[in-house]
């Protein structure tokens, strides 16, 4: 189960002026899952407007119903083997979206399984969040006690010409639970949980 402190203690900070978000990067994809074109910047670089519409899309993915919209899922020991979907996940998240090769395959592996009936975008973010350790009163400590190091997902389809709509799927990897990386755990996200899209976990992510 997923504790929505967890998750509100990330998306508090998911705003232009206190973000600690590294870096973003995606792709287009038409109806068939061929890749339109790419994007991979500092999210530094980006506008105040862009910062602010870009941190929209990520939040959307934590903020949502906790347990009922955003979901975790484990990955099983065979499945964190060499060559899986972990392994991928993993050397997305610790090289912080700045290799290519790796992103173009998972936009590939994203193109290849997800089903949908129109053209769409995969946006992916990268954050380190210096956890602070909290004393027993709850009031902050200077020092950290971890960097939560992750990315989130969020596939959304396009409301015009490379314009993404409010996300209807995505993941946060790694899970954060009890204010702490939890390497095995994937948290996925279905805006619809009546008619999710349930390729993303059992082919894309390929946790249980």
């Amino acid at each position: 189960m997923i504790n929505r402190e967890d998750m509100l203690e990330l998306t508090r900070r998911m705003t232009p002026g206190r973000t600690s978000f590294t870096r973003i990067a995606g792709c287009y994809m038409d109806a068939q899952g061929e890749i339109d074109g790419t994007f991979n910047t500092n999210f530094l670089n980006l506008s105040h407007g862009e910062k602010e519409k870009n941190l929209s899309l990520a939040k959307t993915i934590p903020f949502s119903k906790t347990n009922v919209q955003l979901k975790e899922y484990r990955f099983s020991s065979k499945a964190m083997g060499a060559g899986s979907k972990w392994q991928l996940l993993s050397a997305i998240k610790d090289c912080g979206l700045k290799n290519d090769a790796l992103m173009e395959t998972f936009y590939e592996l994203v193109g290849e399984h997800y089903r949908t009936g129109s053209d769409y975008a995969v946006f992916v973010f990268h954050d380190s969040y210096d956890v602070p350790v909290k004393a027993a009163d709850k009031e902050r400590l200077e020092e950290s006690e971890e960097v939560f190091s992750y990315i989130i997902c969020a596939i959304c389809p396009l409301a015009g010409d490379y314009e993404p709509g409010k996300p209807v799927c995505g993941f946060l990897f790694p899970s954060f639970s009890h204010r702490s990386a939890s390497p095995d755990h994937v948290a996925v996200f279905q805006e619809d949980p009546s008619h999710p899209h349930g390729e993303l976990e059992r082919q894309m992510l390929e946790c249980v």
